[in-house]
């Protein structure tokens, strides 16, 4: 459903955001080896995230990558999936039909709306805090 780019985005600024609870910050190396991501394509994801101002990032010896608590209140995951994935996901064909809508609809349309009308309200309303304190709980987890 997600990209893969954004799957990591998602667990990359859960575990930023579980750190900044704590009000650590974690440098590249530490979030691509606890999301079992290479270096590389984390680095381009956080690049992004951090562009999109869903996590910060400071530099020299105390720097690193981490959320204010400004953002761990507002940013929601509708934010990280609009800043990897764009908004294809809430008007987008089950299908991929270019040309599917409700006056000429795919054969799962109806089914795939009302999927995604749920979907939306989830990604509209899950902060980035919730998910992070659940983690750090360990009710949730970022890898098996």
């Amino acid at each position: 459903m997600f990209s893969k780019a954004c799957e990591y985005g998602i667990r990359a600024a859960v575990f930023i955001a579980q750190k900044s609870l704590s009000q650590n910050r974690v440098n590249l190396n530490t979030v691509a080896n606890a999301l079992d991501s290479p270096v590389a394509y984390t680095s381009k994801v956080l690049q992004i995230l951090a562009h999109d101002e869903i996590i910060s990032s400071g530099m020299g010896p105390n720097g690193g990558y981490y959320m204010s608590n400004e953002q761990l209140k507002a940013i929601k995951l509708k934010d990280i999936v609009k800043a990897i994935d764009g908004d294809q996901i809430y008007i987008g064909c089950g299908l991929g039909l270019p040309a599917c809508n409700k006056e000429k609809p795919c054969s799962v349309h109806f089914q795939f709306v009302s999927l995604r009308d749920k979907l939306k309200e989830m990604l509209e309303t899950t902060t980035i805090r919730s998910l992070a304190t659940s983690a750090s709980k360990g009710v949730t987890y970022l890898k098996r």
